[in-house]
């Protein structure tokens, strides 16, 4: 009888922690001319779907808000006429 040595693997991969400055890095080359986020993703060893989940997250701009008067009859034509 032949004895065969079996190698058990028991978990994934770990994963990679990434700090905010390497996904901020990673994100601006992505939104540079040409850029291919494929190819980055690849390079950078991580999945391409991550690559843009970080690119949602750190592009959020938030929505402007600017304030409102709001006016009546011939003076709203001089409001407007103002701005």
């Amino acid at each position: 009888m032949t004895k065969h040595q079996i190698e058990v693997i028991t978990s994934v991969e770990r994963r990679r922690r990434c700090s905010r400055e390497e996904k901020e890095r990673l994100v601006a080359v992505t939104l540079e001319p040409g850029a291919s986020v494929c190819e980055i993703a690849h390079w950078a060893g991580i999945h391409v779907s991550q690559l843009f989940r970080w690119r949602k997250e750190l592009c959020q701009i938030p929505a402007p808000f600017f304030p409102v008067e709001v006016v009546e009859g011939k003076r709203q034509a001089a409001a407007v006429q103002a701005a």
